[in-house]
């Protein structure tokens, strides 16, 4: 029987049976369709009646829909245990690493333990280590509070609007209030406090304001600048080594908008901006890269990832990056603290806040108490110590509570981010050992 009865194919293997011939026989002879979805580019294949035919999802499917889920709020020991091997993995390959500059860290070894001998012996050289050791904390400080505020992993902590910008605008309330800039030392910068004799050489106008706070603005630059470099060397090493850039997730983005460049009135205004940036950086070059930085550019990232991309040299970014954001952008930012930290110009601000019905004179009162409560603050004397009623305000409190609250927020993005890190690496060792699942 099996003889004389013609083979019905299917998936590409002889497949016959009295029932499936009969259904083959009633069923519409048309062939699949394959049709492309007009948002993603992809291709979808239909049968006769157009319904989609469903496909199983496959095992990096799977592993992107569960890498997505590991986050502390649905799966926190699991998150924690992912992120803590990941430490691991990084301390581990980072070392390794190290190691093969050997001769570079016995030298910073050894210089490193000179200048801590130098710094607990006593001598005439003791005040000039102080100095040196307080600045280079100073700075670097405001280096790593700029590396936090672009770096990724998994978004960025806001520290211009939590720290520099607070700091900027302590300092230019002061320089009005006092009338001069020679604030005491100590505890500048700690605290800031009048001088008992204002220095009339050094008046409190914006350009003296801008001097005052200029290192440590542009130590936040360079941080900034800094933070931007992981994706340039992401994209960089993926052009380099040639793998597919759609297994790291931080260059879906970049491939996601190449293939919209295909379909251009698809897009929207977003993808137009996002590609107005990456035509800029590609075809301008290092004026390009230059323009992007010296603006608040949220789209910065996909800039490093363009630069990447196309190999552009690493001094050519980095430097355009530095004097963009440590120089340009800072300075813009300055500008703006300063003369909203006017006096002035708050009264413009809040005046209209009367017109608001039910709490605008109450917000109005409050603002004004604020704004003498910190101005009170800088007259008092060296020796006299900030009442608690003095400084717990209603707002000082709530800013404390935001700084809390964001700080919080970037730690356990830290940790989701490095728990999917360690999932994906899994998920690509799992794939290229042919399925069997590791050990480690």
């Amino acid at each position: 029987m099996a003889a004389i009865l013609p083979l019905y194919w299917k998936d590409n293997k002889p497949y016959c049976t009295l029932s499936n011939l009969a259904l083959s026989a009633l069923a519409d002879p048309k062939p699949a369709q394959e049709m492309t979805n007009p948002k993603s580019g992809r291709k979808k294949t239909h049968s006769a009646n157009g319904q989609p035919r469903r496909h199983a999802p496959t095992s990096k499917e799977d592993g992107k829909d569960q890498r997505k889920s590991l986050v502390l709020w649905r799966h926190p020991l699991k998150t924690l245990e992912y992120c803590g091997k990941e430490l691991l993995f990084d301390l581990h390959t980072y070392s390794v690493k190290c190691l093969e500059y050997r001769l570079t860290l016995v030298a910073a070894a050894l210089v490193l333990a000179l200048l801590v001998t130098l710094f607990h012996i006593d001598g005439a050289h003791q005040a000039g280590m102080q100095l040196v050791y307080k600045k280079a904390a100073w700075y670097l400080y405001w280096v790593g509070l700029g590396v936090l505020s672009s770096v990724g992993l998994g978004t960025g902590l806001h520290t211009f609007v939590l720290y520099l910008g607070p700091h900027i605008a302590s300092v230019a309330l002061a320089a009005y209030e006092c009338g001069a800039l020679n604030f005491p030392e100590p505890p500048y910068p700690d605290q800031v406090l009048c001088p008992e004799i204002p220095d009339k050489r050094w008046p409190a106008t914006v350009w003296n304001i801008m001097s005052k706070v200029r290192w440590e603005s542009m130590m936040w630059g360079i941080g900034t600048a800094l933070g931007e470099l992981p994706p340039y060397f992401m994209a960089r090493a993926a052009r380099l080594s040639g793998h597919n850039p759609e297994d790291e997730d931080d260059m879906r983005e970049f491939e996601e908008l190449q293939r919209k460049k295909r379909r251009p009135e698809l897009m929207t205004l977003m993808d137009r901006s996002k590609l107005f940036v990456e035509k800029l950086v590609d075809r301008v070059g290092f004026f390009g890269i230059f323009i992007c930085a010296s603006i608040p550019n949220p789209l910065f990232d996909l800039a490093g990832i363009t630069c990447g991309h196309f190999l552009v040299p690493f001094w050519t970014f980095f430097g355009a990056t530095v004097l963009g954001k440590a120089v340009v952008k800072v300075h813009l930012q300055k500008i703006f603290v300063i003369v909203a930290s006017d006096e002035s110009f708050v009264d413009i601000i809040i005046s209209p806040l009367v017109h608001v019905p039910g709490f605008g004179v109450r917000l109005q009162t409050l603002v004004k108490k604020v704004l003498a409560s910190e101005k009170a603050k800088y007259h008092r004397k060296l020796e006299e110590e900030v009442l608690p009623e003095a400084s717990g305000s209603i707002m000082s409190s709530l800013f404390e509570k935001f700084v809390i609250g964001m700080v919080a927020y970037f730690l356990i993005s830290i940790i989701n981010s490095l728990a999917q890190s360690h999932h994906k690496r899994l998920s690509k060792r799992v794939r290229s050992s042919g399925g069997k699942r590791s050990t480690d």
